[in-house]
């Protein structure tokens, strides 16, 4: 066998990859990796080579929708692909999915798995004028690039619904699995820290999606009664996404004393050891990974009853589930571990035993890897 793996973003594939790429080559698959800029990425390159992973770099751009810069994505692609000749092909996020799928099929590569992490701005609220154009021709691109799939795996069921209702996929190739997995190992439970009160922790980019404004609003209002208890921790960036907070907003939150900013990390253990309570107000997920690593380090979380994020949560189990874009019942949910903290226990405890039944990563890669064709 001969394995392709297409990334966005070459850092991906050693963060969210890497375990499927090394069970990958303990199949005895012949593995190769292809990203953007893959070649730049000495940290990420050496990971590869240490698993036995070749390593390429295709011209791509993650965002916008450049018809000369997407060809010439596409037949470089194809002309890879030509040249390696595998047989299983997977891509992962928008662009790699589109352009990648249908390469493969050009090249006439036999198994073709897209893999669906999430959905962006091409499935939010039905878009007007240009930004509607856009999302109708991208949703015109993924009904013809999914139909060249030989299979399509979704991270939850309800991303998998709406592509089924939009006439995106055809229902028997598709299949849903836990998420992309979490390494146990890797993320060991932890006891909680010993400060006093409670310390919420969002790590995120830092898009009004992901509910950044609704976890300031929620800040405030628990602040009101909990001034001294509560305290809010963030990790992320802001990045180029149309959606992405402003830096003004950033500053004057850090400056009112609201959050505790620590910028974008490359290690989350350590805030995630530090902290009580994780949540993430997304909007919608294909499987929030910080939610599964905060379950895995053994913290209770707060999330969203929106897709991918509604999955993780046992409503009054291992957490708690609060409407979308609904600061008040998110300030709610946190105000119930500051006035019952043994709350912080038992359910940090139970979304452990939820990580290690349901998202153990080498679970979840079994079932990736038969799904995709490949032999184990």
């Amino acid at each position: 066998m001969k394995v392709v793996v297409l990334a966005g973003l070459a850092r991906s594939l050693s963060n969210f990859r890497g375990k499927l790429l090394l069970a990958l080559t303990q199949t005895g698959a012949e593995v190769h990796a292809v990203a953007p800029e893959l070649s730049d990425d000495a940290t990420t390159s050496a990971a590869m080579a240490n698993m036995g992973v070749h390593c390429h770099d295709v011209p791509l751009l993650r965002t916008g929708l450049n018809p000369w810069q997407d060809g010439r994505t596409l037949l470089a692609m194809i002309g890879r692909l030509r040249q390696v000749r595998p047989t299983h092909f997977l891509a992962y996020t928008i662009k790699p999915v589109i352009y990648g799928t249908v390469a493969a099929w050009i090249a006439g590569v036999p198994q073709r798995t897209a893999l669906i992490t999430g959905l962006g701005y091409a499935f939010n609220a039905e878009a007007r004028g240009l930004r509607g154009v856009l999302q109708r021709l991208l949703r015109l691109m993924y009904r013809f690039a999914l139909g060249r799939a030989t299979r399509v795996i979704f991270q939850n069921p309800d991303d998998r619904a709406l592509f089924i209702e939009l006439g995106l996929v055809d229902s028997d190739k598709t299949v849903v699995v836990n998420g992309s997995g979490i390494p146990l190992d890797d993320f060991a439970q932890q006891p909680l820290p010993s400060s006093e009160g409670c310390h919420f922790l969002l790590i995120a980019r830092l898009l009004g999606d992901k509910g950044i404004h609704e976890y300031i609003k929620a800040a405030r209002l628990v602040k009101q009664r909990h001034p001294n208890t509560a305290v809010f921790h963030l990790v992320g960036w802001i990045d180029s996404n149309p959606a992405a907070i402003k830096q003004s907003d950033l500053d004057s939150w850090i400056a009112e004393g609201l959050i505790q900013f620590h910028g974008k990390l490359s290690d989350v253990r350590p805030p995630l050891a530090a902290c009580h309570v994780y949540v993430l107000p997304s909007y919608r997920e294909g499987t929030p990974r910080t939610v599964l690593e905060a379950m895995a380090t053994g913290r209770a979380v707060i999330t969203t009853d929106a897709p991918g994020c509604r999955e993780t949560v046992t409503d009054g189990e291992n957490g708690y589930l609060v409407p979308v874009a609904d600061a008040d019942a998110l300030a709610t949910a946190m105000l119930r571990f500051l006035d019952q903290p043994a709350l912080i226990s038992s359910m940090g405890q139970r979304g452990r035993e939820i990580a290690v039944d349901k998202y153990d990563v080498h679970k979840v890669n079994a079932h990736m890897l038969n799904h995709m064709g490949v032999n184990l």
